[in-house]
């Protein structure tokens, strides 16, 4: 196991490596990771840097690399470690409870630190917290007879829409007074060439609800199919 996977994995048993060179460790894992993710739910992975996370210990980006090696490395071990699960809630008695509880959490996860979601997913962490998300998906399916034949696809719907309502919510949350106005406008001005999409019904009334009611909505579309799927 090489140095990168001994500090994703360090709280569930492998050995965390120290520095080879230089003082006795000064700085605690953790701590940097803290750090790095109130930088980057504050201004955005654009504003992730290791020299911007030394600089709040009063350190150089050369004194962060033996702690957390490359740039790529603190991306990675920022995203899992804000990527782990909240306690969770009690088994559930039906598939469709099951799953939003699942969806729901996550997609809390992905609003608090919206940086997540622009993690593409050929950059997954390979660490235990964002694991334990697909385990405990999996065992939703083990527990209510799933067929396995559908679970690959339900796993690539529930993590695409969740991302994707996440995604829209966080968007929202920064739109200002005039942009909604010029969205409005926009919209209004559709032309007639488009009835269907003009007739569409909102699935809220309230538009900043949309993107939670859609997450919710589209749970109870996947779990009737998955219901409804031959064993």
């Amino acid at each position: 196991m090489d140095d990168h996977l001994k500090r994703l994995w360090r709280h569930r048993g492998a050995t965390l490596p120290t520095p080879r060179r230089g003082p006795k460790q000064q700085l605690d894992l953790d701590e940097i990771l803290a750090a790095a993710i109130t930088l980057a739910d504050a201004s955005g992975l654009e504003a992730v840097s290791t020299r911007a996370v030394a600089a709040r210990f009063g350190k150089t980006a050369m004194a962060l690399y033996p702690y957390v090696g490359t740039k790529e490395n603190l991306l990675a071990l920022m995203q899992d470690q804000a990527s782990a699960m909240p306690a969770g809630p009690a088994p559930q008695d039906h598939l469709a409870d099951a799953l939003t509880g699942w969806a729901t959490a996550l997609y809390e996860v992905y609003l608090a630190h919206p940086w997540l979601t622009e993690r593409p997913w050929s950059q997954a962490s390979q660490g235990p917290n964002e694991q334990d998300w697909m385990e405990a998906l999996l065992a939703i399916f083990e527990r209510f007879a799933v067929p396995p034949g559908s679970r690959p696809p339900a796993v690539t719907m529930l993590y695409a829409t969740v991302r994707a309502t996440a995604q829209t919510a966080a968007a929202y949350s920064r739109l200002t007074p005039a942009d909604l106005e010029t969205w409005r406008a926009r919209a209004a001005a559709m032309p007639d060439s488009y009835p269907l999409s003009a007739a569409l019904t909102p699935i809220t009334p309230h538009w900043r609800d949309a993107p939670r009611a859609g997450l919710l909505a589209a749970v109870a579309l996947l779990t009737a199919g998955l219901e409804a799927a031959p064993g």
